[in-house]
C-alpha cells in the first residue's frame, strides 16, 4: 500500500471533523445576507488549504463573491500541471421545514453525512484538499504540479468566474482540468463523466391587443396571443421529438458505435426509470435510447409559459400578452450563439402578422466533450478502480457546467470530471446528503490520480 493511503485511513476521523467545520458555513451565494458567511467560509478553506500543503493561497476579490486560489509548482521538470476546480457556495435551504436535520449542522446517519452542500460540492471539492495533504505528509512534496481554482459563485444568478479565466489564462495555464462535481451512475459503481451538453436559453413574447378584452365581444375577431403562442411552440418540435428549427442540427458530432454499445451495458432499467417519475413511458427522438436522448443528442424544451387569467373561476379574457421560456441543451460542435440566432430567426418567421412577437435568445455554456483516449481519462481509470476496486464505467450527462468549456478554449486544457456523488444524494433538494464511504474513497480516488498523472 502507497504510504499516503496508510496516512488517509490514519486521518479518516479528522478528515470527516473537518469537512463538518466547512459544511457549517452557511455559505448560500445567491441571498446577500450570507455575504459575511462567504467570506468566512473562503477564508476557513484557504487556511485550510494553508495547513495541507498548497502554497500560494489568496482570496481573490471579485464584483461577487470571491476566489479562491493556490498552487504548488515544484515537481520534477516533465510532471504535468493539474488544475483543480470546485466551488464552496451552496444553494438555498427552501423549504427548510422538509429537512429532516437542520441544514448547517450537519449530522452522520445510515453512512452518510447530511447537511446544504455536501455532495455538492463541499464534500467533492474536500477530496481533493485532503488527497493533496496525503501527499505532502507522506513525502513532502506533490507528484505533479496543481493549481487550485475553488469559486463562491456557481450557485448564483450572475457569475464573475468566465471573465476571470480570461483575463488570467496565463497564470492558470495546465495540462488538464479537473473537477469533481458529477455523480456515478449508479451506486456502487465508480464513474468518470467525459461530456457535457451546452445550454441556449430563449424567450418568446407574444402582444395582442392593448389590453385585455372580453373574449364574448371580440372572440374570433382578433387573433389570441396565448393561442398564437401555444401554436408557436408546438412548431419547434414534431411528434417525434425532431427539432424543426432549420438547421440545427447543421455538423453535430454523432455517437460512435463504440460508445452506443457501451452505453448498453450500463445498468439501467427503463421501467424503474419510469416509476421513479410517475410517467407512463419515456418519449424522445426515435432511433436513440433514453440515455443516448438525455447525454449525446440535442433536446428542446419549454420551461414556462405565462399569460392570461389562471385564478380560481372564470375569467372570460383575451390575454393581452403571453411569453414562454425555452432551453435548448446542445452537444459538440453546436454552437451556442449559432443557435440563438437560429431560434430567434425561427420563431419571427412562423409569427403570424396579427400579433407582435418579441424574442429574446441568449447563449449560455458550450458542450464539452473530451476524447477517451486522453492520457488524464486513463489515469482517472486506474485511479478509480485502485479506490473503488472496481473498473470504472464511463457516461456523459445531459446538464451543463460553463467553466468546463472555458478550460477548453481559453486554457487549452481538457477537463475530465471525477465524480464521486449518487443519484439519491439529494442535490439542490432538502436533505442533501454525501455517502461516506465515497468521500473516504473519493480522497484515496484523488491521490492515487494525482500520482497516477505523473506517469
Amino acid at each position: 500500500m502507497q504510504k499516503y493511503i496508510e496516512i488517509i485511513e490514519q486521518d479518516k476521523n479528522r478528515h470527516l471533523n473537518e469537512l463538518i467545520e466547512f459544511l457549517k458555513f452557511p455559505s448560500i451565494s445567491s441571498q446577500s445576507e450570507h455575504k459575511p458567511d462567504m467570506e468566512n467560509c473562503a477564508s476557513w478553506l484557504v487556511n485550510n488549504l494553508n495547513n495541507s500543503g498548497i502554497k500560494n493561497t489568496k482570496i481573490i476579490p471579485t464584483h461577487g463573491h470571491s476566489i479562491v486560489y493556490g498552487e504548488w509548482l515544484e515537481a520534477c521538470k516533465d510532471a504535468p500541471t493539474i488544475l483543480i476546480y470546485g466551488h464552496y457556495d451552496v444553494q438555498p435551504v427552501d423549504p427548510v421545514e422538509l429537512w429532516t436535520s437542520k441544514p448547517f449542522e450537519p449530522e452522520i446517519r445510515n453512512g452518510k453525512i447530511w447537511a446544504r452542500g455536501t455532495a455538492d460540492d463541499k464534500g467533492q471539492l474536500f477530496c481533493h484538499v485532503k488527497a493533496i495533504e496525503s501527499h505532502f505528509k507522506a513525502n513532502g512534496k506533490l507528484p505533479v504540479n496543481v493549481k487550485i481554482l475553488f469559486e463562491g459563485e456557481e450557485e448564483a444568478m450572475e457569475s464573475h468566474l468566465d471573465d476571470f479565466i480570461i483575463q488570467n489564462a496565463k497564470l492558470l495555464s495546465c495540462d488538464t482540468a479537473v473537477i469533481s462535481d458529477t455523480e456515478w451512475f449508479t451506486e456502487g459503481l465508480p464513474t468518470i463523466c467525459y461530456g457535457l451538453r451546452g445550454i441556449t436559453l430563449a424567450e418568446v413574447t407574444v402582444t395582442g391587443p392593448n389590453r385585455d378584452v372580453h373574449s364574448g365581444s371580440f372572440g374570433g375577431g382578433i387573433d389570441n396571443p396565448l393561442n398564437v403562442l401555444c401554436w408557436m411552440v408546438t412548431q419547434l418540435r414534431d411528434r417525434y421529438g425532431r427539432i424543426r428549427v432549420p438547421g440545427f442540427y447543421d455538423n453535430i458530432v454523432e455517437l460512435t458505435d463504440e460508445e452506443r454499445e457501451a452505453f448498453k451495458l450500463l445498468p439501467y432499467d427503463e421501467k424503474l426509470y419510469c416509476e421513479d417519475l410517475g410517467i407512463n413511458s419515456v418519449f424522445g427522438e426515435i432511433g436513440y435510447s433514453t440515455l443516448e436522448r438525455v447525454w449525446a443528442r440535442p433536446s428542446l424544451d419549454l420551461n414556462g409559459i405565462v399569460g392570461g387569467y389562471t385564478g380560481e373561476g372564470a375569467k372570460t379574457i383575451i390575454p393581452s400578452k403571453a411569453s414562454a421560456k425555452i432551453s435548448m441543451r446542445l452537444v459538440p460542435n453546436q454552437e451556442p450563439e449559432d443557435i440563438a440566432n437560429k431560434i430567434e430567426f425561427y420563431l419571427k418567421l412562423i409569427a403570424p402578422p396579427t400579433v407582435k412577437v418579441e424574442v429574446i435568445a441568449k447563449a449560455g455554456g458550450k458542450p464539452v466533450l473530451t476524447p477517451l483516449n486522453d492520457p488524464a481519462i486513463k489515469a482517472a481509470s486506474r485511479a478509480l478502480k485502485l479506490a473503488f476496486g472496481k473498473e470504472p464505467v464511463f457516461m456523459r450527462e445531459g446538464g451543463s457546467i460553463p467553466v468546463a468549456e472555458l478550460f477548453q478554449s481559453v486554457l487549452k486544457a481538457n477537463t475530465i470530471f471525477i465524480g464521486f456523488g449518487l443519484p439519491t444524494d439529494n442535490i439542490h433538494s432538502p436533505n442533501e446528503n454525501f455517502d461516506l464511504n465515497n468521500f473516504y474513497n473519493g480522497i484515496k480516488a484523488i491521490a492515487y490520480f494525482l500520482d497516477e498523472s505523473s506517469k
